[in-house]
């Protein structure tokens, strides 16, 4: 008899397929449930998984302490809001994450634990925004040496713009709701970076680190061994 290919919670249908169909398992998304439901959440993905990492993101401030009661104080990140239990993947290939200034910090760092999860090297590169200049050019062979780039910033989001002169990597660009007055719960950032004169930039929805961090660890997974089997 196979393997199921969900497990019923009652309160959600864990997908204890995915891992075997992408590579990656089901992450839980921490808004909107209950502390209890996180940690049943990923207790069964723990059960289904035990040689992989589980990823929980989004966690309440009580989410984030049942996590801690129940996993161990090392597996929260208070900055990203996120949780993570299991075994350290080995990482293949490199993302360099760049933010703009420290308010950025909860975005990257949130790209940072998934990409970590997902299976890639996440190297967090902070307060790099363009509006000095100097600060970026001074990590600019650090960033290049990535085999992914996710360029993160709030206000009228150049950065991504301007790394992307500056670097040949795959560029993933991530607006945040960062910034003074109107600017619409980072919908400028996000025209900004749709917008954007460089080429190869790639724009994710408004503060969506995870679903950046998830695109870069897959392509830099899959870099190295490209460049492998080109010679």
């Amino acid at each position: 008899m196979s393997a199921p290919e969900f497990i019923d919670l009652g309160f959600a249908r864990m997908d204890v397929d995915r891992l075997s169909r992408t590579g990656d398992p089901e992450v839980v998304y921490g808004a909107g449930k209950t502390p209890e439901q996180v940690t049943g959440a990923m207790h069964a993905l723990r059960a289904a998984h035990p040689d992989t990492p589980i990823l929980a993101t989004r966690l309440s401030d009580a989410a984030m302490a049942r996590c801690t009661d129940e996993f161990g104080v090392d597996v929260v990140d208070p900055v990203s809001r996120t949780a993570v239990v299991g075994p350290e993947r080995t990482p293949v290939g490199t993302v360099a994450i760049a933010c703009g200034g420290t308010s950025d910090l909860p975005v990257a760092r949130e790209c940072a634990a998934t990409v970590a999860v997902f299976g890639a090297r996440a190297d967090l590169v902070v307060d790099v925004g363009v509006a000095g200049l100097h600060r970026l050019l001074a990590e600019r062979d650090r960033i290049a040496r990535a085999d992914v780039v996710v360029a993160i910033a709030g206000m009228e989001a150049a950065l991504p713009s301007v790394l992307g002169g500056l670097v040949g990597s795959p560029l993933i660009a991530v607006p945040t709701s960062v910034g003074y007055g109107w600017h619409l719960d980072g919908l400028t950032a996000w025209l900004g970076m749709l917008n954007s004169c460089a080429p190869g930039v790639l724009t994710v929805n408004v503060d969506n680190g995870f679903g950046a961090g998830v695109a870069a660890a897959r392509i830099a997974r899959r870099t190295p061994s490209c460049a492998d089997a080109n010679g």
